[in-house]
């Protein structure tokens, strides 16, 4: 193995494959690519990771949090890694002495900690923009307490469909679908920006359980239907890969064909930090593509009740949401109802026959003074959910905007995520 660092003895991490739900929170928030997968795994480079522990607290599961420590000639590959369904166990000190580990240095975190790679040397002196370093990992501070990990994924609950529908216009390709799921008497609470687990029936090619697949819940925190032990989740029928090939989603299409009355097995909930405030009298702007739109709807919908109850004391909502086309466009129906003075709605749409391209990120430079004016005010919470490739144009965008009216933009990006302001959920 091609190892940069020149110790003898390695603190190596690993990730545990029994409870990852494949979530790709470590992935997308590693600031040095040290992580990657495959179908069947995620897995740490031992020849990358410095050990900065930036994955660690957003893991919603704690599969990320493992280590073990091992002669540096003996570093668990990639290859292996991948092909693994447990962890390893930890080598004994006999083994490690016999690997010529002496029992100092494999006490010795010093001795242990992987040294910077070139690359991380040179990155260090000439950093690039790395959108992901302002992704906050804690909640706001007014958010309610989130119960996680309830249903692991060696014990899943059961769940019954209780409404299953087409949520973007019919006669088109692109298909999204608004699921109920009910839990009966099970507890199952959920806050707004959480997620749960759907575990597919069946097993994969080479005869394994399918994992869970990972989906943000759509519903508010007292259920889909207000009272009820239910939850909401927005899935697109996948039929086609990123690259345009075709493929079946195995999960995607598996929720999008289920029948009421079917049940499911379920893990979770998940997320502990992508969580919405409280504080009635606080600022969201929302930023989203297709069914990152999930924990957008959850949002609007709690503030709506709460309006309605007469608990809203006037809080600003802005939501920027791209999709190809509007007919591909989750909940737009429902959105045109909502009250102009209650939300504020930007939508982007990129494939629209005849019209220029236009993304979320153009749509906020266009409401620059708006956001700036959000962007000044401590009350003021930003969430971005959907696919990875809008991330870095949606944080620069923020960036130019602050940058523009005067405001520091190291400054005002550090209160960001320190103050658990600014969440970044991309796949």
């Amino acid at each position: 193995m091609d190892m940069a660092v020149e110790a003898g003895v390695i603190k190596q991490h690993l990730i545990d494959p029994e409870i990852c739900i494949r979530c790709n929170t470590c992935e997308a928030i590693c600031p040095v690519n040290a992580i990657t997968h495959d179908d069947n795994n995620y897995v740490v480079r031992a020849d990358i990771c410095n050990g900065c522990m930036a994955c660690i607290s957003p893991c919603p599961t704690g599969s990320i949090d493992n280590w073990r420590t091992m002669p540096l000639v003996r570093a668990y590959t990639i290859e292996e890694q991948l092909t693994w369904e447990e962890l390893p166990a930890e080598l004994t000190p006999e083994q490690l002495e016999a690997a010529g580990v002496s029992a100092e240095a494999a006490g010795d975190p010093a001795a242990a900690a992987p040294a910077l790679t070139q690359a991380q040397a040179q990155a260090a002196i000439e950093p690039a923009f790395n959108s992901a370093q302002y992704g906050a990992t804690v909640p706001p501070w007014s958010a309610a307490h989130a119960y996680t990990n309830l249903f692991p994924p060696k014990t899943p609950t059961t769940a019954t469909v209780v409404g299953n529908f087409n949520c973007t216009e019919a006669g088109f390709d692109s298909e999204t679908h608004h699921i109920v799921l009910d839990f009966g008497v099970v507890p199952f609470p959920v806050l707004e920006g959480q997620s749960i687990g759907i575990v597919p029936p069946g097993v994969d090619a080479i005869g394994k359980r399918h994992h869970a697949r990972q989906y943000s819940v759509a519903s508010p925190r007292n259920g889909e239907r207000p009272g009820y032990n239910n939850v909401s989740l927005t899935v697109k029928r996948v039929t086609e890969d990123h690259e345009g090939d075709p493929v079946r989603g195995v999960c995607s299409n598996y929720v999008c064909d289920l029948k009421v009355g079917d049940t499911v097995h379920v893990v979770g909930p998940f997320g502990a930090s992508f969580l919405m405030p409280n504080h009635p009298k606080s600022h969201i702007v929302m930023i989203c593509t297709g069914t990152g739109s999930a924990p957008m709807r959850a949002m609007t919908e709690w503030r709506r009740r709460l309006r309605k109850s007469g608990k809203f004391e006037g809080g600003k909502l802005m939501l920027f949401f791209g999709a190809r086309t509007q007919q591909e466009l989750p909940y737009f129906g429902p959105l045109q109802s909502l009250p102009k003075d209650f939300i504020d709605i930007n939508l982007a749409f990129s494939r629209t026959p005849g019209q220029p391209k236009r993304y979320v990120q153009d749509l906020m430079r266009e409401r620059a003074a708006d956001l700036a004016a959000l962007l000044k005010d401590g009350s003021s919470h930003f969430y971005v959910c959907g696919l990875k490739s809008m991330e870095e144009g949606v944080v620069l965008a923020l960036r130019d905007v602050a940058k523009d009216v005067g405001l520091d933009w190291d400054t005002v990006g550090a209160a960001l995520k320190r103050e658990g302001r600014l969440h970044l959920e991309t796949y």
